[in-house]
């Protein structure tokens, strides 16, 4: 009898695992949904010096590959890339933090109207999180945060976001780390970003509308 009635209970113990591995599976799925299939229209490896970027602040140099903002003396160095705008859309970028002490950050700002209103999503070596923010007529506001391990300086990290509709998704280093819904924005430039004394790189820029 005692045998009977643990058998039972394993297996209403593997039943029940059972369905929470599927419940995650399912959660994981609709997370990452909307990350399906992009065209990469924009791609740049910032070899070659191009027009289409334009710096609004700090001090950005092609140089050896990769393109560097080296300027400590702006708030948020900004630099657009204008000669696509995209609604639905994903971009991603490596950025390497090379420098700073009171931020040592490297952020894609994504569906920008100009250099005072976007999304932004940075990444920050002296801090453990990562995060979505507006700026609104220059006026910056914290949309969404998550816990990360700070990325390492002086070593390439990925940042991809994925947005479709109000849907925006932030990914560093491969994984999701922000899940958000908000409409401040619908279409606009892509570009990058630094924050106060950060020196930091970036390499393979890319830039695509979302394919259905």
């Amino acid at each position: 009898m005692k045998g009977i009635k643990q058998f039972i209970l394993n297996m209403a113990i593997t039943g029940l695992l059972l369905n929470l591995a599927a419940c995650n599976d399912d959660n994981m799925k609709n997370a990452t949904k909307i990350a399906a299939g992009s065209n990469a229209e924009i791609s740049d490896d910032f070899k070659t010096q191009n027009p289409a970027w334009k710096a609004y602040a700090g001090h950005w140099v092609f140089k050896n590959g990769v393109l560097e903002q080296n300027s400590t003396q702006h708030d948020f160095p900004v630099i657009l890339r204008e000669d696509k705008q995209f609604a639905d859309l994903e971009v991603s970028v490596d950025f390497k933090p090379v420098s700073g002490n009171i931020d040592a950050s490297g952020g894609i700002i994504f569906r920008a109207k100009d250099k005072d209103n976007y999304y932004i999503v940075r990444a920050n070596a002296l801090e453990d999180n990562y995060r979505l923010y507006t700026f609104v007529n220059g006026r910056r506001q914290q949309l969404a945060s998550a816990t990360v391990s700070a990325p390492e300086k002086n070593k390439f990290h990925n940042m991809r976001i994925v947005a479709r509709g109000d849907h925006i998704q932030a990914y560093l280093d491969g994984k999701l780390q922000i899940d958000y819904h908000d409409d401040t924005y619908q279409n606009g430039f892509s570009g990058l970003w630094t924050k106060e004394d950060s020196i930091t790189q970036f390499d393979n820029f890319k830039a695509g509308s979302l394919s259905e």
